[in-house]
C-alpha cells in the first residue's frame, strides 16, 4: 500500500530530527521539500532530501532536517540578507517514474519567526582575515533603522474635553521599514487593525453625535476610521474602555465600563456589504472635537492605535491603566456627590424655614399661635438634616444665610460656592502668613464640588507650587483637568502649558497643548467683543522694572490726573490714552467703557483726532457703553479715512462687509488697508480667500495662509488663531503640517485673554499695595498658565521674600523652580538668565557640571547684550574655570581658547564695561584696571625694586580684589 505521512513535524524552521512513515506497491522516489512564498507574490521550492521507497513493509526514516540559514537565522554579513516570506510548509511526496507530481503527499505548516525575532548564527568555522575584515566593515557601514513600533499612542495622557470644536490632530508616517510598510500597504484595501479609548463622559451629546475618532483626508472628506458618539453611546461618570477592530469588512465594538466597584461589558459586530479601505498615512486624524463635529463633554484617556495587527482582547478582562488611577476622577466626583447631596438637603430644610418665618409675620388667630408655641416645646433643638461635620460648617452656614436672605427662593448649589469662594479670597486678604492658605484649601476646594471653577484653579496652583500646603502633582492636575473640563479659561492656559513643555514626567506633546491653547484662543476673540469688569489688558510688567512700575496709575493716581488735564486742554495723546485706559483696564485703571467712551467723543468731535474718531466710531457700530448708531459711525469713520488713518479704512471695508454685503468694495477698501500695514485688513483678506467670498476669485487655501501669517506677524489676534488652526494640519501638497508653530502662534493668541489680564492686574495692584502674599498668589495662577513675565515675578518675589513670610527652603524651591520656567520662554529676561546661572553656579559640586550650565546661562545674557553675563563669564575665568571651546564660538570668540588668559579677561571685562549700560561702568573698569595690574605684575614683577612705590603697585591688586569680592554678593553675578 502507498503511504507517507510525516510523523513529527517541526513547529518552525530549525534543526530537526524528522521521522517520515512511508510504504509503496512498487519501486517509487520520495521527495521532501520546504514551500516557501514572498511577500512578492512567488513561491520557491526548496528541496531538502531525496531517497528511493522499495515495496515492502512501511518503514520510518529518520533524518536529520536542516534548513536554509536566511530562513533561519539573521543576516551578519555570512548569512545573507532574506526577503520577507508570508508563509512556509514542509511537504513530502511519493511518487513513481514517468508521473508528474507527487502520487501521494503529507504536510505540514511552519510558523515563521520574524526576522529580526530569529539568533544570530553561531558559525564553527574560521573565517579567512579578509572575509572577517569584510563582515567588520558591512556591521559598521549598516545603517540602524530606529525602532517602529506599530502600535501608535494617539493620546497618552488625559484631555479635558468641554463639548466644543478642539480636539487633538494627529498625522501618521509611513514606515521606514520596508518589511512594515509592505504589509500597511496590502491592508489598505483589508484592514486589519484595531482602535482602543478610554472616555469618562459627563453629559450626553447635545447635538446628536459627539465626535471620539475621526479620519479626514485631503479632500476634507470623512475616511475610515470615523468613530462618534450618539446622545446615549455610554453611561455618564463612569470610565469606559471603547474597542474598535476591523477585520476587512467586519466591524467588532466593544465597551466595558466601570464605575470603581463593577463592570458591565458589551460588544457587537457589523459586516458592511462594501469593501472598506484604509490608508492612514492619508489626510489626518481628529480625537475629540473638529471642524465639522463637536467632542465630547468629559474627558478622553488614553487612545491607541494597533496599525498592522490586532492584539489579545477581551473585553471582560480590560484593566484601567495606572493613569487614570493615580488621577481618581471618579473619587473626587463621589465625594462631591455626597457633599452636594448633603448641602441640597439643608438649603431645603433652611428655604422651608425662612417661608415658614416670613409666613409668620402675617396676622394669625390665638388658636393658632397657641399651637405653635405647643409645638416648639416638643420639638427637637435641630433637625437631623442639620447636622454638620467640622469640614463643611462653613458652607452650611453660607447656605443658611442665602436661604433667609433670599426668602428661601432661588438658591442654588453654584451660589453657595460662589459665596464659599469669596469668603476664602476675604480671608486671605487679611492673612499675614501661610498658614491662613493651608486652612483654606479645604474651603476653595468645597467650593469647586459646587461648580465654582476658579476655585478648583486656585487649589490646582496651590498643590501644583507647593504654597501653604504640601505638594501634590496628581492632585494638582485632577483639579486642573476639572477646571478645564469648565471652560476655565486660566486652567485650560494651564494644561496647555503643562503638555507643551512636559511637565510631570510626561512627554510634551504639542498636539494636546494645541487643543487647549486654540480652545483659549478663539474665546480671547469673543471676550475682546464682550469686555466687561472681570477682564483687563493683558500688560507685561516685570517687578524688577522701576521705570515701568511708576508708571502704573489709578483714577486718582496724580499721572492720572495729569493725563486728564492734558486731555481737556486739547492734548489728543493724552485723551487716547485715558479712552484706552479706562476701556481695556491699562496700568491700573479699572475699566469703565461709559467713561471711555466719553473720551472716545470728545477727541473725535472737539479735537477731530482720527484715532478717537476710528474707536468712537467702533463703540458706537458695536453698541459698547453707547446706543448703537451705524450711520454716525460710518461718517466718523469715513472722516477718519481722509485723514490716511489706516484702521478706519478697515472698519469701513468691514461695513461694507456686514451690513451692506457689498464685498467689491469691502475688498477694494481692505487691499488699501493692507498697503498700509493694517493687520485687521489681512485677516480679512485671509477669510474671504479662505471662504471663497473674494469677488471673481475662487477659494484659495494657501493665499488665505499667507494674509493670515502677514496679520499675525503684525500683532493680530484672530490672525494668529487662524493660522495656528492651518499649521496643525497643514495644506495639501502646498504647506507641511507644523505641530510646533501652532501652538506658539495659538499660545500668543491665548495669553491675550482677558481673564489672564485681570489676575495679573490684581497681583500687580497687591504688589503696589505691598500685600506680596496675594501678589504671589495672583502672579502664581498667572504663572502656572505659562505667562511668561509672571513666572519671572513669581521667582523675584520669592527671591526678595520681604518679610520673611516664605520659608526658605520653599523660596529657594520657588526661585529655582519659576526662573528655570523663564529661561525656557521664548524670550527670557536676561536678569532670569543670571540668576539662574548663580543658582546652578552655588550648587557645582564637582567644579565642572554645575559650573558648565552656569556658563551657558551667563554666555545667553552676554549675548543679548546684557554687561552682567560677561563680567560673570569674567568671574568663572578668573576662578581657574576653562571655558570650553563650543561656548567662545558662540560668543564669537574661538581665538581665546588657546589665548594668554589674562587676554580672556580683558576682553570680558571690556565688553562688560562697553554697554549701553551705565550702571556697569564702574565694576566692569575696576575689574579690567585689576586684570591690568595682574598681567603688569607678573611680566615686569621681577625687575620692579622693592621700593615704597613697588610696595603700593603690588599691594593694589588685593585692595582691588577686596571691591569686586563684594560685588559678588552670593555668586558670582552681583554688580
Amino acid at each position: 500500500m502507498d503511504e507517507v505521512v510525516l510523523l513529527n513535524p517541526p513547529e518552525e524552521p530549525a534543526d530537526h530530527l524528522l521521522k517520515v512513515l512511508y510504504s509503496c506497491d512498487e519501486p517509487a522516489l520520495i521527495h521532501l521539500e520546504c514551500v516557501v512564498t514572498f511577500d512578492t507574490g512567488t513561491t520557491s521550492t526548496l528541496p531538502l532530501r531525496r531517497w528511493t521507497c522499495v515495496p515492502g513493509d512501511p518503514k520510518v526514516r529518520a533524518l536529520k532536517l536542516t534548513f536554509p540559514d536566511w530562513l533561519v537565522y539573521q543576516a551578519d554579513g555570512i548569512v545573507p540578507d532574506a526577503p520577507w516570506v508570508l508563509s512556509s510548509f514542509l511537504r513530502v511526496s511519493l511518487g513513481y517514474s514517468g508521473s508528474e507530481g507527487g502520487v501521494l503527499q503529507d504536510v505540514a505548516p511552519l510558523r515563521l519567526v520574524p526576522l529580526l525575532r530569529r539568533p544570530f548564527k553561531p558559525h564553527r568555522i574560521c573565517l579567512a582575515w579578509s572575509a572577517r575584515m569584510l563582515g567588520l566593515s558591512q556591521n559598521q557601514s549598516k545603517t540602524q533603522c530606529p525602532m517602529e513600533e506599530e502600535t501608535v499612542h494617539l493620546l497618552s495622557s488625559l484631555y479635558a474635553s468641554t463639548g466644543e470644536n478642539f480636539g487633538i490632530t494627529k498625522t501618521l508616517r509611513r514606515f521606514n521599514s520596508e518589511v512594515l510598510e509592505n504589509l500597511r500597504l496590502r491592508s489598505f484595501s483589508f484592514p486589519w487593525c484595531m482602535f482602543s479609548v478610554w472616555l469618562f463622559v459627563i453629559a450626553h451629546c447635545r447635538h446628536g453625535m459627539c465626535g471620539v475618532i475621526h479620519h479626514i483626508d485631503s479632500n476634507d472628506n470623512y475616511v475610515t476610521p470615523a468613530m462618534f458618539l450618539t446622545s446615549s453611546g455610554v453611561p455618564l461618570r463612569q470610565w469606559c474602555h471603547v474597542a474598535v477592530t476591523l477585520r476587512g469588512r467586519t466591524v467588532t465594538v466593544s465597551m466595558a465600563c466601570t464605575d470603581g466597584k463593577r463592570q458591565t461589558v458589551q460588544s457587537a459586530d457589523h459586516r458592511f456589504s462594501r469593501a472598506v479601505e484604509l490608508d492612514d498615512t492619508e489626510g489626518y486624524f481628529v480625537v475629540g472635537g473638529g471642524k465639522y463635529v463637536t467632542g465630547v463633554e468629559g474627558y478622553y484617556g488614553p487612545l491607541a492605535y494597533h496599525r498592522n495587527r490586532i492584539p489579545p482582547y477581551d473585553a471582560s478582562e480590560v484593566v484601567v491603566p495606572k493613569l487614570i488611577k493615580n488621577i481618581n476622577l471618579t473619587g473626587w466626583l463621589r465625594t462631591c456627590q455626597h457633599l452636594q447631596m448633603d448641602l441640597n438637603a439643608k438649603i431645603i430644610g433652611y428655604s422651608l424655614r425662612a417661608k415658614r418665618e416670613a409666613a409668620d409675620e402675617g396676622c394669625y388667630d390665638a388658636f393658632y399661635n397657641l399651637m405653635e408655641k405647643t409645638k416648639e416645646t416638643v420639638k427637637s433643638q435641630c433637625e437631623p438634616w442639620e447636622v454638620t461635620s467640622p469640614q463643611r460648617r462653613r458652607s452650611a452656614n453660607l447656605a443658611k444665610l442665602l436661604a433667609f436672605e433670599h426668602g428661601g427662593r432661588g438658591v442654588a448649589l453654584e451660589d453657595v460656592g460662589r459665596a464659599l469662594y469669596s469668603s476664602s479670597l476675604l480671608k486671605l486678604d487679611k492673612a499675614t502668613s501661610l498658614e491662613v492658605v493651608g486652612r483654606i484649601v479645604p474651603l476653595l476646594l468645597q467650593a469647586g464640588c459646587l461648580g465654582h471653577h476658579q476655585a478648583l484653579h486656585v487649589s490646582s496652583v496651590l498643590y501644583r507650587a507647593g504654597l501653604g500646603v504640601r505638594r501634590q502633582p496628581n492632585k494638582a492636575w485632577l483639579l486642573a483637568l476639572l477646571a478645564a473640563q469648565q471652560d476655565s479659561r486660566l486652567s485650560l492656559l494651564h494644561l496647555g502649558h503643562f503638555h507643551h513643555q512636559g511637565d510631570g514626567g510626561l512627554s510634551p506633546d504639542p498636539d494636546l497643548a494645541y487643543a487647549y491653547y486654540a480652545n483659549v484662543a478663539k474665546q480671547t476673540r469673543i471676550d475682546r467683543q464682550n469686555p466687561s469688569p472681570l477682564q483687563a489688558f493683558v500688560e507685561s510688567v516685570y517687578l524688577n522694572n522701576e521705570e515701568v512700575l511708576e508708571l502704573q496709575t489709578n483714577e486718582n493716581h496724580h499721572i492720572f490726573q495729569w493725563l486728564k488735564l492734558q486731555a481737556r486742554n486739547g492734548v489728543a495723546d493724552a485723551e487716547q490714552a485715558i479712552g484706552r485706559m479706562l476701556f481695556w483696564g491699562q496700568q491700573g485703571v479699572s475699566p469703565n467703557i461709559q467713561m471711555a467712551v466719553r473720551h472716545y467723543e470728545r477727541g473725535a468731535v472737539r479735537l477731530e483726532d482720527p484715532v478717537s474718531m476710528y474707536d468712537y466710531a467702533i463703540v458706537l457700530m458695536q453698541g459698547q457703553g453707547v446706543e448703537q448708531d451705524v450711520p454716525r459711525a460710518v461718517a466718523f469713520l469715513e472722516r477718519a479715512m481722509e485723514q490716511g488713518y489706516a484702521p478706519a479704512i478697515n472698519a469701513l471695508a468691514w461695513y461694507y462687509e456686514q451690513f451692506e454685503k457689498d464685498y467689491g468694495r469691502a475688498v477694494q477698501l481692505w487691499e488699501q488697508a493692507d498697503l498700509h500695514g493694517s493687520p485687521d485688513a489681512a485677516m480679512n483678506l485671509g477669510v474671504m480667500y479662505s471662504q471663497g467670498l473674494y469677488p471673481g476669485k475662487s477659494a484659495n487655501q494657501l493665499t488665505a495662509f499667507k494674509y493670515f501669517l502677514k496679520s499675525a506677524q503684525r500683532g493680530h489676534i484672530s490672525g494668529a488663531a487662524h493660522l495656528s488652526e492651518i499649521w496643525t494640519t497643514g495644506i495639501h501638497g502646498q504647506i507641511e503640517r507644523r505641530p510646533s508653530d501652532a501652538v506658539m502662534w495659538a499660545k500668543w493668541a491665548a495669553e491675550h485673554n482677558g481673564y489672564l489680564g485681570i489676575v495679573l492686574q490684581k497681583a500687580l495692584d497687591s504688589y503696589l499695595k505691598n500685600d506680596i502674599l496675594r501678589s504671589l498668589l495672583h502672579y502664581m495662577m498667572a504663572a502656572e498658565a505659562g505667562f511668561a513675565t509672571a513666572q519671572f515675578n513669581v521667582a523675584y518675589l520669592c527671591e526678595q521674600n520681604s518679610g520673611g513670610f516664605l520659608d526658605p527652603a520653599f523660596a529657594s524651591y520657588c526661585m529655582k523652580r519659576y526662573y528655570n520656567q523663564t529661561i525656557h520662554s521664548q524670550n527670557p529676561d536676561t536678569y532670569a538668565l543670571i540668576k539662574m546661572g548663580d543658582l546652578l553656579y552655588e550648587e557645582h559640586v564637582d567644579g565642572h557640571t554645575g559650573l558648565l550650565s552656569a556658563a551657558h546661562m551667563y554666555k545667553q545674557a552676554a549675548l543679548r547684550k546684557d554687561p552682567q553675563g560677561w563680567y560673570n563669564l569674567g568671574l568663572l575665568a578668573e576662578e581657574g574655570y576653562k571655558l570650553p571651546l563650543s561656548l567662545l564660538i558662540e560668543l564669537g570668540l574661538p581665538e581665546l581658547y588657546l589665548a594668554d588668559p589674562y587676554r580672556l579677561l580683558t576682553t570680558f571685562y571690556s565688553r562688560c564695561r562697553d554697554s549701553e549700560a551705565t550702571e556697569s561702568n564702574l565694576p566692569c573698569s575696576l575689574a579690567l584696571f585689576s586684570v591690568y595690574l595682574q598681567s603688569f605684575q607678573k611680566d615686569y614683577g621681577a625687575a620692579i625694586t622693592f621700593s615704597s612705590a613697588a610696595v603700593a603697585v603690588v599691594a593694589a591688586p588685593p585692595i582691588l580684589f577686596v571691591i569686586l569680592g563684594r560685588l559678588r554678593g552670593r555668586g558670582p553675578s552681583r554688580r
